[in-house]
């Protein structure tokens, strides 16, 4: 008779490890919308791992960064060079990271220059890559398309014209609609915003909003005061400025105290003060899809160095507006002033044709509500961080 033989127990497996995701968001806007991603992304793995470049807003949302996106920010195809030393430490930290220990997956969001070159090594070794806020292929550099579709999985784009451009090349791509559809609100009604601020409710009210960066400050800022200036001459205007968290306070009281005309700083209540404002004169970028977001008629003005203005007319095409409400509505919304325009006297005719003809404003309100509508839905991060679910399901445990 034999005795029956043990069976031996099952080997355990191994707990799976948490996924791992690099990110990188190279400038203020992106480290606000990595922050809401990675928000969404946890939804779904709450033991994500995110590490790479980004700011506060990452970092509070549970990224481990690498590099700070403060040292890497660049203005214009000229000013970055003062960086470029920055910009390759960086690249070479991420790329060493890549190589030696990959994560699960790359996230990369705007930043193009520096992204699709690290996009490439990814690919090489053996990383999935999702896209989220695409280079602006549409305005410049078409043919970043073709090596877009090489080095990119799958891509979240934000305006509702940009799956068309890489209809033939890339599948993965999907309109989920522009993030700051869930950021812009105004969380108060215009009397109040205007009488927390000193300002008076019954006067008109021009914004100023000159840009998040020192650069920025520089070549906009005594423009717009003295537009200021000449609008305080012909009317009951007041006058406000919504400063950047970045921006030095110091730097910009002292342009305003210098410009000779009353302007009112205000922090930490921008889309308040967006949505309380007759008019905003506005430095084009991301604040100008604010303003449109809230409704508010504004003017567009961009200013840079005369080197990268020139290189910049060379490489665009195809794009007849600077302004991101104009392109997405496909007409003049909203008056933009450029370069060599940007004139304290163009900018105060142009605020002045919004603030005395109610009926061209109240048809750029009708506008700007168009341009919010064919911004898509809310919810853009929550479908971005489904599609890297999908990625990183894909992905071997």
């Amino acid at each position: 008779m034999s005795l029956p033989r043990e069976v031996p127990p099952a080997p355990s497996r191994p707990p799976a490890r948490p996924r791992r995701v690099m990110m990188v968001a190279g400038e203020a806007s992106g480290d606000m919308h990595g922050a809401d991603l990675v928000t969404a992304l946890r939804a779904h793995l709450p033991d994500v791992e995110v590490f790479g470049i980004g700011g506060d807003q990452l970092r509070a949302a549970g990224m481990a960064t690498v590099v700070d996106a403060g040292e890497v920010a660049t203005v214009g195809l000229t000013e970055g060079v003062g960086r470029l030393r920055t910009l390759w430490r960086a690249y070479r930290a991420l790329a060493r990271r890549l190589r030696d220990d990959p994560p699960d997956l790359c996230i990369f969001i705007d930043f193009p220059e520096f992204n699709l070159r690290l996009a490439r090594l990814a690919k090489r070794v053996g990383v999935p890559v999702l896209y989220y806020i695409g280079p602006q292929v549409w305005a410049w550099r078409r043919g970043r398309v073709r090596k877009i579709a090489r080095r990119v999985d799958r891509l979240a784009v934000v305006f509702p014209f940009e799956p068309d451009l890489y209809a033939d090349r890339l599948p993965g791509v999907e309109f989920v609609g522009h993030p700051l559809l869930d950021r812009v609100a105004a969380t108060r009604g215009r009397e109040e915003t205007l009488a927390r601020h000193g300002l008076d409710p019954a006067r008109r009210t021009v914004l100023l909003l000159p840009g998040s960066r020192a650069k920025e400050i520089d070549y906009l800022l005594p423009d717009l005061l003295a537009a200021a200036r000449l609008l305080a001459e012909r009317g009951a205007v007041q006058f406000a400025l919504a400063l950047a968290p970045t921006v030095e306070r110091a730097t910009v009281a002292a342009a305003v105290a210098q410009a000779g005309v009353p302007v009112t700083l205000i922090v930490g209540d921008t889309y308040n003060a967006i949505a309380a404002a007759d008019v905003a004169l506005v430095k084009s970028g991301t604040a100008t899809l604010e303003c449109a977001l809230l409704e508010t008629p504004m003017v567009i003005v961009y200013r840079v160095s005369p080197l990268t203005w020139t290189l910049a007319r060379l490489l665009v095409r195809g794009v007849r507006h600077a302004g991101m409400p104009n392109i997405v509505a496909g007409h003049e919304v909203v008056p933009e002033l450029l370069q060599g325009a940007v004139t304290p006297e163009r900018i105060a005719a142009a605020a002045r044709s919004i603030l005395d003809d109610p009926r061209r404003a109240a048809e750029t309100v009708d506008d700007l509500r168009d341009v919010r509508r064919r911004l898509g839905r809310g919810g853009a991060a929550g479908r971005a961080a489904a599609m890297a679910v999908e990625l990183l399901e894909g992905a071997p445990a």
